[in-house]
């Protein structure tokens, strides 16, 4: 199934990144409303209107501010670069348990979109004027401790301790991320198991 390459398909079909695409049973059918009040927003503020990842994203001075996404339970608008953003309501959340900054506003029903108008506003003002500047948010080290059951396996495993060690540092995270999420060391194991190839391929552990 190939994915969207035009904003408006996103407003009128989804994504195209599941069998539910063009469907009534898409997610972007049941927020439609709320989608389309953010998109209003942002071209209200002069953004430019593109896809990324096969989700509308808004660009400003050739940088994405922007994206919005749809799901079952909720829809979202979440800001890139939301490490130079100032929370001041307080609205912001974290894409996930691994996000560093909250970068995100989650709405459940679609009339919140107009109650937080104001602040989506200010929101993306002061990111567009980031682009502008040509700003960037301090960079965050974070140490992950990496599990025992990986550090035995590169210890027994030259072959894989060289891949693992030459992979990008967000690669090596992917995979203490993934192995971390598993309680059982029995789990991990099994998981490192499945995740060799991908290391030996000099591939991410979401990689494909």
């Amino acid at each position: 199934m190939a994915m969207i390459t035009n904003p408006d398909d996103f407003f009128t079909k989804g994504c195209g990144r599941c069998a539910r695409f063009a469907t009534a049973d898409c997610s972007t059918r049941r927020w439609i409303d709320g989608l389309n009040d953010l998109r209003r927003i942002c071209l209200d503020a002069g953004l430019e209107e593109t896809v990324k990842w096969a989700h509308p994203c808004y660009m400003h001075a050739g940088r994405n501010i922007a994206l919005f996404g749809a799901f079952r339970d909720d829809f979202r608008l979440s800001f890139m670069n939301p490490g130079l953003l100032v929370d001041s309501e307080g609205v912001l959340e974290p894409q996930g348990p691994n996000s560093q900054t909250p970068g995100m506003i989650r709405f459940t029903a679609t009339n919140q979109v107009g109650e937080r108008q104001a602040v989506i506003r200010a929101y993306l003002q002061q990111l567009m004027g980031h682009a502008e500047a040509g700003t960037k948010p301090a960079k965050i080290d974070r140490e992950i401790a990496m599990p025992d059951e990986l550090v035995e396996a590169l210890d027994a495993d030259p072959e894989l301790a060289e891949a693992f060690h030459a992979l990008t540092p967000g690669r090596q995270k992917s995979y203490v991320f993934a192995l971390n999420q598993a309680k059982q060391p029995a789990t991990r194991l099994t998981r490192i198991g499945k995740f060799r190839g991908r290391i030996i391929a000099g591939k991410g552990a979401l990689e494909r």
